[in-house]
């Protein structure tokens, strides 16, 4: 065959040629496109996935309590006390909702601002992607009275949402264990997810939530009520030269607390989240907060005309 015979035999593109990815078969095709990675950092993306959703419930007043196991087979089991998935039928799927939240990409109640006012992204693919991305994913609801589960497989129901009990508690509990086809390692490391939940606790006041790994046998309870300015007390323990300076306000319906304090060391550490979401590179929401924070303590030095003297006599 020559050269110009065969290019022209591998260079067919016609329709056959096209692909249609259906369902979560994308997903488990190029996994990092949607948790980053396929190593240790993806493997705790899926943790934080499913536990952004029990805080967009306390976020919306409707949960206050959150525990989180590591168990010995390298699943990990997140329960809350919020309002539970849905379960009744949605009209269009005409599939419980909660199927659908499972396996339909986009699919979540973060796209209205009257489910959730506020939530940890709004992307919407979150949990349905850690269930493509697990060897096994099982969920109970406890909803209206009574207990719902439903088991998947890869992202595939096994079996249609059945009522296995009652109850007269309200709350969502999953269990999944990633893949060993797409994760390099199955192995969490507990000091990592440890200062994600701590982080939580201070940005959420009032939440409480346990975290137990059954194979080092550690276990941990975040809660504090004192939130941001407790953050920055705790981080500079007594090297703080003034008392904590802290707020919160909403404009135009975004919303914002700080809390600061200058000490006698050298280095700076900023800590900017957004949505309960560390933002390591900083954002707009930092300069803005900088430029006000500036403009602020020039004008009150520009109205303070005694201030020199103050400071002398100090």
């Amino acid at each position: 065959m020559t050269q110009e015979q065969n290019m022209t035999k591998t260079s067919t593109y016609t329709a056959d040629n096209i692909t249609v990815l259906e369902g979560l078969s994308a997903v488990r095709m190029r996994p990092a496109m949607y948790i980053g990675s396929t190593n240790i950092n993806g493997l705790h993306h899926l943790v934080y996935e499913v536990i952004d959703n029990s805080i967009d419930e306390a976020m919306a007043g409707y949960c206050d309590h959150i525990k989180v196991t590591v168990h010995m087979d390298n699943s990990v089991s997140i329960v809350d006390n919020g309002r539970g998935i849905p379960v009744d039928m949605h009209p269009k799927e005409k599939k419980p909702a909660l199927e659908v939240v499972m396996t339909v990409l986009h699919a979540g109640g973060k796209f209205d601002n009257d489910t959730y006012k506020v939530s940890g992204g709004l992307h919407g693919v979150g949990v349905s992607v850690v269930n493509a991305l697990s060897e096994y994913l099982e969920v109970t609801v406890s909803r209206g009275g009574q207990r719902h589960y439903q088991r998947y497989v890869r992202g595939v129901p096994q079996a249609p949402l059945a009522v296995v009990g009652e109850t007269d508690k309200t709350g969502t509990l999953v269990r999944f264990r990633p893949d060993e086809e797409i994760f390099e390692e199955l192995d969490f490391q507990y000091d990592v997810l440890a200062k994600r939940f701590e982080e939580l606790a201070y940005l959420n006041p009032g939440i409480k939530i346990e975290f137990f790994d059954e194979k080092s046998q550690n276990r941990d309870v975040y809660k504090y009520d004192g939130g941001l300015p407790l953050f920055v007390k705790n981080k500079n323990l007594d090297n703080g030269i003034h008392r904590i300076v802290s707020g919160s306000g909403e404009m135009e319906g975004v919303s914002i607390d700080f809390a600061l304090q200058y000490t006698a060391g050298y280095k700076e550490n900023v800590y900017t989240f957004a949505n309960n979401i560390r933002t390591r590179e900083g954002g707009t929401h930092l300069q803005g907060f900088k430029t006000a924070l500036t403009r602020a303590i020039n004008t009150y030095i520009g109205n303070s005309a005694d201030l020199p003297k103050k400071l002398k006599q100090k």
